[in-house]
């Protein structure tokens, strides 16, 4: 399949044509997979398209909207006509902000999404080395916290016996969460 029959500028005029308010309905178009295109979600967060990276925020912030992570492992840029598999290093979204309002913890995204830490969009420590925090932000997408982020919210942590370990635990509306076990030195 030809990066040049399926590049970001096609499925750029596809997707305008679709004049959707809010988020497209991803999860109801089934078209038939189209191959791989040379598009890449790098681990900072930026998007490239064949090596180079894509400026144009408007444009990354509308493919944002029709990334779908699908059950096996890989991710799509979904229209209703058009299914093209690209490359992501880590998660596709970065945590960029955080603020708390009434009580919750409310997170902005590189692409604009605003996620409230509740227990529809929980937060998850990665399993290797040190942890690294992730908060869903719909579907099977996820952000990767940044570590400024991140020291912001252990600023406002507290510590507290959380399935009988000591963890750093921030709360958001009526449910905590871990930003990781408190380990005894020696």
């Amino acid at each position: 399949m030809s990066d040049d029959q399926y590049s970001p500028a096609s499925l750029a005029v596809t997707l305008q044509s679709l004049e959707t308010k809010g988020l497209p309905p991803v999860n109801d178009w089934h078209p038939d997979f189209c191959g791989d295109i040379d598009m890449r979600i790098c681990s900072d967060g930026h998007w490239e398209y064949m090596g180079s990276p894509i400026g144009r925020e408007s444009m990354v912030r509308l493919f944002s909207t029709v990334l779908r992570h699908d059950d096996d492992g890989h991710f799509y840029l979904v229209t209703p006509v058009e299914k093209v598999r690209i490359r992501v290093d880590d998660a596709p979204f970065i945590a960029v902000s955080v603020e708390q309002i009434s009580h919750q913890h409310v997170f902005t995204t590189n692409v604009g999404d605003k996620v409230i830490l509740n227990p529809q969009h929980p937060l998850r420590l990665s399993d290797e080395g040190a942890g690294v925090p992730y908060i869903l932000v719909r579907d099977r997408l996820e952000a990767r916290i940044h570590r400024n982020v991140y020291y912001e919210l252990v600023n406002r942590a507290e510590l507290r016996m959380l399935d009988g370990q000591e963890q750093l635990c921030i709360t958001s509306g009526d449910h905590y969460y871990s930003l990781g076990m408190i380990l005894e030195q020696d």
